[in-house]
């Protein structure tokens, strides 16, 4: 008795065959927040080492993070918390069943993109203003 060959199987897509949409970037942007926030957090940490750590450590942390590359980070990490708030309330969106047709889903994607960018800033624009920066 002999057995027939294994079928070939079809390959599950790769990057080459999706073409990129918003919704797609807006997922991959989701995921690189996240993922961006944890940095944000350890961060948050160090600052409070720093603070429990005495003046002199507390002055060196606040240098750092004044500088411009400390600055261009705590932009990033203002504008990634604003897009995975945002996001985040657009996948609640969508676990009410509401949002999945392309058009809405598409026009979500962007709009977390935009509220992420005037949401930060606003608050850069406030900061500055109050003296912070």
């Amino acid at each position: 008795m002999t057995t027939a060959p294994p079928r070939a199987r079809p390959l599950s897509p790769h990057l080459q065959v999706w073409r990129f949409h918003v919704t797609m970037w807006g997922s991959i942007l989701h995921r690189a927040s996240g993922a961006g926030l944890y940095v944000g957090a350890l961060i948050l940490a160090g600052w409070a080492l720093s603070l429990a750590s005495g003046p002199e450590a507390y002055a060196a942390f606040t240098a750092i993070l004044g500088s411009i590359p400390g600055k261009a980070v705590m932009f990033a990490l203002t504008l990634g918390l604003f897009y995975h708030l945002s996001k985040g309330v657009q996948h609640l969106t969508w676990d009410t069943g509401r949002g999945f047709a392309l058009a809405s889903a598409n026009a979500g994607s962007i709009a977390c993109i935009v509220i992420s960018i005037v949401a930060s800033l606003a608050v850069w624009a406030a900061a500055a203003m109050m003296g912070a920066l």
